[in-house]
């Protein structure tokens, strides 16, 4: 008498799938940059991500989040952030798999595979992730201090995750982060207040003391950081490790961890340093251009996440909607839904094509075009592709309805991912800060000659054709702020149109075109043009 119903039409769990091999778009995009990489280890890696037992270590990072322990139980300061096994099983899988330093080792094609790596892996879980991404970010800036980088190259690079805190002579392998921002300036790092007062010289060159806070400490157990300071000669970047070379802990104070919005498996901290130790990297006074290179890798990795979350969402949806029925039939087969569908398709599909071509960049930064298309695009990926992701997550969580808005079982996934979208997207420099530099882009180099050059080989759709002709002059002509985010906008779409153009089916390079370049679109998802082949979209993107 106590049975009341029996559970049926529920969609099944999105699980055991092989992230790669799934992935259309994201591999004929690298056999058209690449057609000789070496697929192998990417192959390996989708088929681990997307594993039942990898999806547990996800979820358990999440709802076992990092805790901050300042001081022992006889009451001396440590300040240790303790995680989660499962956090631990992820970094071990992401530094195995090469995401961090190992590109800076050299190698064919070795930015842009690790680039589809990060991507893959972003399905799984990002926020673990920033340690990985500011490992690899800050890698080719300790070159500006030839010891330290002699001493910590190698460890960067190592496939060997271990997260003590000892020495890096102790170490198989390492991680580091970066400390820029305080409270009174956020992104304007020049009104930093932390003061960095010389203390010596020695085997790794002039030494600091530091003494100030930093407002966002993101992975505070990394083994070192990159941080900003004012010396006499002005802000100047600093390697900062947590264990000296003696063995004692440098004097970095966790105040507490941030309670975010998402990003709930990464510790990200506010901290205070007491006379901590640290040692110049690069010339005192030039902070400023060392956190700009640094920048352009993180930025990077900004529109990678976002493009990998993009493409597990639309995952999750396609999935859930061609299990669960509504009024008689799947929804995947309402004429609306799949309008839906396929307009989340292309969005997804277009924001792994220009964020894989800007990881191309990286590869050939011998290239004079090269050199110029990785200074544009980094800005406008960052900005086009980040701003579109909190829009999408949204309505991939609506196709899955109220299940989608849960937080537990597969489902919680999409709202792991709907939390996650606002981070990139603020990250590393937000909207306004990107088109700031787009604008200083645009006056370095030939930039509108480089790019006309870059869209000339996908001449042939008539609109796409009229806004590569008129993008140069808009370029020469910009005159001041206010136009910058359209511009931004403007050269993100035509660029990833001419990608498409050249490696995707034409059932989406000419759904693309016609909505995003031509203007047969509305002002949401689903609104693409009946004519398009909604059917060929979707099967293509399909995760099965």
């Amino acid at each position: 008498m106590d049975q009341t119903h029996e559970v049926f039409n529920q969609s099944s769990a999105l699980v055991d799938v092989d992230l790669f091999a799934t992935n259309r778009g994201l591999r004929d995009a690298l056999a058209f940059h690449a057609p000789d990489l070496q697929l192998a280890p990417l192959q390996s890696l989708g088929r681990e991500l997307g594993t039942a037992a990898m999806q547990a270590h996800a979820r358990l990072a999440n709802v076992h989040g990092p805790q901050l322990h300042t001081h022992d139980r006889f009451g001396r300061r440590v300040d240790e952030v303790e995680f989660h096994p499962s956090y631990h099983a992820l970094m071990a899988a992401a530094v195995g798999a090469g995401l961090h330093g190992t590109p800076w080792a050299g190698g064919a094609h070795a930015h842009l595979q690790r680039a589809a790596g990060f991507m893959l892996f972003t399905e799984l879980e990002p926020s673990m992730l920033c340690p990985i991404s500011m490992t690899y970010a800050v890698a080719p800036a300790l070159r500006g201090n030839e010891n330290i980088h002699a001493d910590w190259s190698p460890k960067l690079q190592s496939r060997w995750y271990d997260p003590q805190l000892r020495f890096v002579a102790d170490k198989p392998g390492v991680t580091m982060g970066m400390g820029m921002t305080e409270k009174q300036g956020g992104s304007d790092v020049r009104a930093n207040t932390t003061r960095a007062e010389h203390a010596g010289r020695d085997g790794w060159g002039e030494r600091y003391a530091i003494t100030g806070h930093k407002w966002f400490f993101s992975a505070p157990m990394c083994d070192a950081f990159l941080v900003l300071a004012q010396a006499p000669s002005g802000l100047s970047c600093f390697f900062l490790p947590r264990v000296l070379p003696d063995g004692t802990r440098n004097a970095i104070r966790i105040q507490r961890l941030k309670d975010k919005l998402g990003n709930k498996a990464n510790a990200s901290s506010e901290v205070e340093f007491h006379g901590a130790q640290a040692w110049l990297v690069g010339e005192e006074g030039r902070g400023v251009p060392q956190i700009l290179e640094m920048g352009t890798m993180t930025r990077l990795d900004c529109a990678l996440g976002t493009s990998g979350l993009m493409r597990q969402a639309l995952a999750l949806a396609l999935h859930h909607t061609a299990e669960r029925k509504a009024f008689g039939r799947t929804l995947a087969s309402q004429p609306l839904m799949r309008n839906v569908l396929a307009d989340l398709a292309l969005e997804s599909e277009a924001a792994t094509a220009l964020a894989l071509r800007l990881a191309h960049a990286f590869d050939r930064a011998d290239d004079p075009h090269e050199q110029l298309m990785a200074r544009l695009l980094t800005p406008v990926a960052k900005f086009w592709i980040c701003k579109r992701g909190s829009g999408f997550g949204q309505e991939a969580m609506e196709c899955l309805g109220g299940n989608g808005y849960v937080e537990e079982g597969g489902e919680g996934v999409m709202a792991r991912i709907y939390r996650e979208m606002p981070l990139n997207s603020i990250w590393e420099g937000a909207g306004n800060i990107m088109a700031l530099d787009l604008l200083r882009v645009l006056r370095k180099g030939d930039v509108a000659e480089a790019l006309a050059a870059e869209l000339a080989p996908a001449r042939g759709n008539a609109a796409l054709d009229r806004m590569a002709a008129v993008l140069p002059q808009r370029i020469a002509q910009i005159e001041g702020e206010t136009e910058a985010r359209r511009l931004a906008e403007d050269i993100a779409l035509a660029v990833q149109a001419a990608l498409l153009v050249r490696h995707s089916a034409p059932a989406v390079a000419d759904a693309f075109c016609a909505s995003r370049i031509q203007g047969d679109w509305g002002r949401s998802y689903g609104s693409l043009p009946s004519a398009c082949d909604f059917d060929a979209i979707i099967a293509r993107a399909m995760p099965h």
